[in-house]
């Protein structure tokens, strides 16, 4: 079989096509051909060296992937030949609290990921995917979506008529504002053109603020809501952005702290926090409970994920170039189909 290998980091030289085994499959495991799989941020920061992890170089990498179910071990229950699955992000996060030994074994960080033909998984690890969802709309599920999700459902779910506020055209960003709908929200979404605005109002954002016009849009943000400022900020940018997100809380309001993506002043003045009564929680996407959850959401609502791009397994480097640039809008997708 085929697999991508991150062999050593800081550029696109060290992803490296090879032919290798195909894996041998344990008693409660299940072999998957993989169909799809998506880019995430975190992917960038193990490649370039400025994630928050210590990933080890010469895996496969990639934490989100779908397939088909072509082998089952001799105890595997869970799932038969021909069903389609995808594989949680913590592969041994199933419920409760993520401790230690629930972040153990995170694809193309300590274990091999998802970027290749074939891939032996713990049948505990994987999930049913929607019948409606293709295999690239699935392979968007595993980070983006479940971050999304929880960070509307934890620690409080978002109420209908409460404000959420997004930022940004990235797979959580949209995501996050097709849910909010579904939850009854109202939200205001940040992006930096017209085109970008557009798609955050057919996605069904109630205002759109453009951060390149209103550099300082907390102000924007309270006029909007009468002063009173947002219930939940879904917040991705963090050092860049998390000022204006606390200027723009509501009083007992929450910023789901989700991501490092916009550069800006690391240290927050104390006073901004203090008297914003924001509770600033950080999140790291979800368990398997919380992917079923969000699956029935998703069977419910028929909700469409946004795809920016769809490489084929051969153009996997070009995939990752193409993601590297930040341009896209939406999520970048990696079809062996």
């Amino acid at each position: 079989m085929q697999s991508y290998r991150l062999e050593k980091f800081g550029s696109l030289k060290g992803l490296k096509l090879v032919e290798e085994q195909q894996p041998a499959l344990g008693r409660n495991q299940v072999l998957i051909k993989v169909c799809a799989c998506s880019l995430n941020y975190r992917d960038l920061a193990i490649l370039h060296g400025t994630s928050t992890l210590s990933p080890r170089a010469g895996l496969i990498p990639l934490s989100d992937g779908v397939g088909e179910v072509v082998a089952t071990g001799d105890s595997a229950s869970l799932f038969k030949n021909g069903d389609r699955v995808a594989g949680t992000f913590f592969p041994y996060w199933f419920g409760g609290v993520l401790d230690a030994v629930a972040g153990r074994g995170t694809y193309g960080n300590q274990t091999d990921g998802w970027l290749t033909s074939y891939k032996v998984v713990d049948e505990e690890s994987l999930v049913s995917i929607p019948d409606y969802l293709s295999w690239e709309q699935a392979a968007t599920l595993p980070c983006a979506a479940i971050t999304a999700w929880n960070s509307l459902q934890q620690s409080r779910p978002v109420q209908p008529g409460e404000t959420v506020l997004t930022q940004g055209t990235g797979g959580v960003s949209l995501f996050a504002v097709q849910f909010a709908k579904i939850m009854g929200a109202r939200v205001i979404a940040l992006t930096s053109n017209d085109a970008k605005a557009q798609l955050l109002s057919t996605l069904g954002a109630d205002h759109v603020v453009n951060y390149q016009l209103f550099p300082e849009w907390s102000v924007k943000v309270r006029e909007l809501t009468q002063g009173k400022g947002v219930t939940r900020v879904v917040e991705i940018g963090g050092p860049g952005t998390l000022t204006q997100s606390l200027l723009s809380t509501a009083p007992g309001g929450e910023i789901a702290l989700l991501g490092f993506v916009a550069n800006g002043d690391k240290s927050v003045d104390f006073m901004t926090l203090f008297k914003s009564g924001a509770t600033v929680r950080p999140f790291s996407v979800g368990c398997r409970e919380d992917f079923i959850a969000m699956n029935r959401a998703l069977n419910a609502n028929q909700l469409q994920p946004v795809i920016d791009k769809v490489f084929k397994f051969k153009d996997a480097v070009e995939a990752w170039s193409y993601f590297d640039n930040r341009q896209h809008t939406g999520k970048v997708v990696i079809s062996m189909n």
